[in-house]
């Protein structure tokens, strides 16, 4: 994945209605034979995802208090223009991994507006002629790229009962759990990204 890729990615599990951990999402985004140089660079690339994925969702928690838009990371071409199909496919990879969760959504006719952009920037050049949609004029791509940022807000506000319940079940199941506990500086298992300690510890009810 590119930034522009992963950026998508991360929004699209952060928008989504399921607690998705690093060990189902990590080998969709490393794809096949990932390697780094040493530890410490494996380190640093994890810590600058996590600020990353940590800064998405803020902007996005944001939207539910007050106005606020997530502005994605859109890489422009030669000609200047930013397609934003790569990030419409990073944010397709995510809602692939859970698809019966994502449908709700897709069809309903009055909340699903929101995808059809993403959906469109997604199948532009699909392979299937009949997956494409009409050609997107220079202007109309403009109007769709804006509808599809603002759509984010939309998206995440939807899911955001189903993503709170199951934040509370990932939560309960992981303390519930036999095993080791879990330690103050490893993730939490709520999934926001945070260390534990800064997040659900002594806090078993908070929701994300």
């Amino acid at each position: 994945m590119n930034i522009e890729t992963l950026d998508g990615f991360f929004a699209g599990l952060i928008c989504g209605p399921d607690v998705v951990f690093p060990s189902e999402y990590l080998p969709t985004m490393w794809g096949e034979g990932v390697s780094f140089e040493s530890d410490a660079q494996a380190a640093e690339i994890a810590e600058l995802l996590t600020r990353h994925w940590n800064a998405i969702r803020s902007e996005l928690e944001r939207a539910l208090r007050e106005p606020n838009v997530y502005l994605p990371v859109l890489l422009e071409q030669e000609d200047g223009v930013a397609s934003a199909n790569d990030w419409a496919h990073g944010f397709m990879q995510a809602v692939q991994l859970r698809p019966d969760n994502w449908s709700e959504l897709i069809e309903d006719e009055v909340h699903g507006g929101p995808m059809v952009a993403i959906m469109m920037l997604h199948h532009e050049h699909d392979p299937d002629p009949q997956m494409r949609p009409p050609k997107i004029s220079p202007e109309k791509r403009e109007d769709v790229v804006k509808t599809m940022i603002a759509g984010l807000t939309h998206i995440y506000r939807y899911f955001d009962p189903q993503r709170r319940a199951s934040a509370s079940m990932a939560l309960h199941s992981s303390i519930g759990r036999e095993g080791p506990k879990i330690g103050r500086n490893e993730p939490c298992p709520c999934g926001s990204g945070r260390k534990y300690k800064q997040c659900c510890l002594d806090k078993p009810r908070t929701l994300h």
